[in-house]
């Protein structure tokens, strides 16, 4: 099929998420940008901008690259997006866009305030987006998923899902937190509600499951998954928080920082984006979360 009848132009076909809207959408459908090419769109009426530096969190890259791949690369592709024929234009962004740390439920309403980088290389993107005149006959959707996960990709779950497969118990089970996740397939509905939605208007919607999950329940299904019992301890947060300020001193893999990320609430509203598109999503945030580890023991 040439190009100029591939109805997708797609950016970051090689990460995770593009491999999965390139296999959802169909190859036939798809052209894939190749980085340092220019942005011919070639007649596509949809741009699925995925491309992006994702969140280092070994802090390994420069602040530098942040803004070079998720500010600069997406103001390109959206000016070609502007320039061309195509009618639809959904951009990946990121929960972290609006705040690395949260109290209550995040709304699209929560005036944003990233920390990092990388959060403000992607809160710079959307701005700019959102800044340009936006000819009549367009649709801009921005979105923001919060932990994305699915079949094979292990890069956020991968330690617990070793923990548990070790049958290491965990220690932290006296804390109680809640945190949102997006499961591949409810994101891939999502998108293609969005681009055959003709009436969903414009703007930045949050992405994530329907039922935010504890670690406590995180560690329970991944055990089920595998077909074994969880091993919880409620060891007290008294004594975990001492460990934990010892840890600062010795630098103990267990410091107040970690203890803090891996016991904190993260909770994401998918309200807006649900009642835009009208329809219940596909996956539950336990089935999503099961599948996704029932796919690592094959993997």
């Amino acid at each position: 099929m040439p190009l100029s009848d591939r109805n997708y132009f797609l950016t970051g076909a090689s990460g995770f998420v593009g491999k999965s809207v390139f296999s959802f959408l169909g190859e036939d459908n798809v052209q894939i940008w190749k980085r340092n090419e220019s942005f011919q769109l070639d007649g596509a009426v949809s741009v699925i901008h995925l491309a992006g530096m994702a969140h280092d969190l070994k802090n390994t890259s420069s602040s530098q690259e942040y803004y070079e791949v998720n500010t600069e690369l997406t103001k390109k592709v959206f000016d070609a997006f502007l320039e061309s024929d195509a009618k639809v234009f959904i951009g990946l962004s990121s929960v972290k866009a609006a705040a690395d740390e949260v109290k209550g439920e995040l709304t699209e309403h929560y005036p944003p305030n990233p920390i990092t980088h990388y959060g403000k290389s992607k809160l710079l993107a959307e701005q700019y987006i959102f800044s340009r005149e936006i000819p009549e006959g367009k649709r801009i959707y921005i979105l923001r998923p919060c932990m994305i996960h699915g079949a094979g990709n292990k890069v956020n779950l991968n330690l617990l899902y070793k923990l548990v497969s070790k049958n290491i118990p965990w220690p932290l089970g006296a804390f109680e937190n809640k945190r949102s996740f997006c499961s591949i397939d409810n994101l891939l509905f999502i998108m293609n509600e969005l681009i055959e939605g003709e009436d969903i208007l414009s703007g930045i919607y949050n992405v994530a499951d329907d039922e935010p999950i504890s670690t406590n329940e995180l560690i329970g299904l991944i055990a089920q998954s595998q077909n074994r019992k969880p091993i919880i301890w409620n060891i007290s947060k008294k004594l975990i928080a001492g460990v934990a300020s010892l840890g600062d001193k010795l630098y103990l893999p267990l410091n107040t920082e970690r203890l803090q990320k891996l016991t904190s609430s993260y909770v994401v509203s998918n309200a807006k984006i649900k009642a835009a598109i009208g329809k219940p999503l596909p996956i539950s945030s336990r089935e999503g979360l099961l599948k996704t580890f029932k796919s690592f023991n094959n993997s």
